[in-house]
């Protein structure tokens, strides 16, 4: 898959594989400090302008795989700046181009009301001190010859989170920030990353600790047509995990539970949004909490399956994998009792397995763990399954629900719920345009995940929601709700 930022994967993905190493080897506590040296062994710089800014951007992607901040100003945000590669952005988002002739109508300096525009001999000058970014300038040369330079974290941030400190850094904004990572493959610098709790999870297992990986439905076809989820749990099982889950099997869960929610508010009159992207609930948490009360009480797939094990065997490790960065945030809320403890993306349990040179294999499905409806929730596909369980218990009117894909369709939906002028009943929310297949750490284009997808899922049976549940999970022996109805 090509991204604007290639080059940065190679180096993030270096970083993770020799972390792992030496995890795994139980020796990252005592040679850590050698590993800038062995990925940057120099003299020459590659990346950067010299040795020494390289090896303290990887010291710091060092701190982030071990589940630290990056520098030694903590805090509890998943998203981390990587101070030392955040260059190179210009720090005035107004600038004047070559395009300027100096033309006597002068119309960027009449358009402009704060005072920021001044004329030089040879162009039209901005100072970014006195713009106060308001873009008339731009719009009323005739040359276009003014640029709006929108630096792309804060362009693609869909909560308004990025801000910049006086020398160009940029800063993330806790209060605001939803935790949905579109910025870390946004910046071509690679200064945004994760926190990664690899390091943690491999000396669970190194300890014999009971480790059940849960891989998220967004996986069928991220990695080709032939790589099923048998594929992936006899690849993790090579590596110490006990056995691997399908959370597709935690989507009929969340359906079925979320029908009955909805059925309770359908007669009510009552509306109500799903709960299972954790991005958009903490959108509706950070920027919407008046509308906490319409979000189901429902937990996630991923915290459905964590539960049915935990039901199980209370001392069981559970594992989230997949493309989702706030997953990561979800795992760490304190308030979502027996959640799952760990939750990676493909690329952090990748680097866990090239560590111990494990590779995924093409295998046949053994066998199916979800219906076809869990397994479709990584595609806007919850509001078709809890649709699909209200009909299973024997609902027969109409039901409208407003499919959400992205941030700019969510907000626009939580603002007509909080206007009160929402035309459907329910809302399902994604803020990955196109589901958790399009996620911030997927593996292939969301164009190529879907074509290998459905050549996988064609060979599911066509077994009902209730008849999945049956014979995987008793529902009783957990509960399906994050607080208390």
């Amino acid at each position: 898959m090509v991204t604007n930022d290639a080059t940065v994967l190679k180096l993030k993905h270096r970083v993770l594989t020799e972390v792992a190493k030496l995890a795994w080897e139980g020796k990252l506590d005592e040679e850590k400090d050698q590993l800038p040296y062995k990925i940057i062994p120099g003299p020459k710089a590659t990346y950067r302008c010299c040795i020494y800014k390289e090896r303290e951007i990887i010291r710091q992607r060092i701190r982030l795989a071990e589940g630290k901040c990056p520098t030694y100003r903590d805090n509890t945000n998943v998203v981390q700046v990587i101070n030392a590669a955040c260059e190179e952005c210009p720090i005035a988002s107004y600038t004047v181009t070559d395009n300027c002739r100096t033309c006597l109508g002068k119309a960027c300096l009449n358009s402009c009301h704060f005072g920021a525009i001044t004329m030089t001999p040879t162009r039209a000058h901005i100072d970014p001190d006195k713009c106060r970014e308001c873009g008339m300038c731009a719009k009323a040369c005739p040359y276009n010859a003014i640029a709006h330079l929108e630096r792309p974290c804060k362009k693609v941030c869909p909560a308004d989170a990025i801000t910049y400190d006086e020398y160009g850094v940029c800063l993330i904004d806790e209060k605001k920030c939803i935790q949905c990572g579109h910025c870390i493959h946004a910046c071509p610098f690679g200064a945004i990353g994760s926190k990664t709790f690899m390091v943690d999870l491999i000396r669970l297992i190194n300890a014999g600790k009971r480790v059940i990986a849960m891989m998220a439905p967004a996986t069928e076809g991220q990695f080709g047509p032939d790589i099923t989820f048998s594929s992936w749990r006899e690849a993790l099982k090579k590596i110490g995990f006990e056995d691997m889950i399908e959370v597709g099997l935690g989507g009929d869960l969340t359906a079925w539970s979320e029908a009955e929610e909805w059925l309770e508010a359908l007669h009510e009159g009552k509306k109500m949004t799903t709960s299972c992207c954790p991005a958009f609930v903490n959108m509706i948490r950070q920027h919407y909490p008046e509308l906490l009360g319409n979000v189901s009480t429902t937990v996630s797939p991923m915290c459905a399956v964590s539960r049915a094990l935990k039901a199980k065997d209370p001392g069981v490790i559970t594992v989230f994998i997949g493309p989702c960065v706030a997953k990561k945030s979800e795992s760490l809320d304190l308030n979502i009792a027996d959640n799952v403890d760990y939750a990676l993306t493909y690329g952090e349990i990748r680097a866990m397995m090239r560590a111990k040179n494990v590779e995924l294999e093409p295998m046949p499905e053994e066998k199916q763990e979800a219906s076809v409806y869990g397994k479709r929730f990584a595609e806007i596909g919850v509001a078709n399954s809890v649709i699909e369980c209200m009909k299973e218990m024997g609902e027969s009117g109409d039901i409208q629900a407003l499919r959400c894909s992205g941030a700019a369709e969510c907000k626009k939906a939580l603002l007509l719920l909080k206007m009160g002028k929402l035309p459907q009943q329910f809302v399902e929310g994604m803020i990955c345009e196109g589901g958790c297949i399009n996620g911030p750490s997927k593996h292939q284009t969301m164009l190529e995940s879907k074509r290998n997808r459905e050549k996988l899922i064609a060979q599911a049976d066509k077994r009902s929601i209730k008849a999945n549940l049956d014979e995987y999970v008793d529902m009783s022996t957990f509960s399906m709700h994050s607080r208390r109805r």
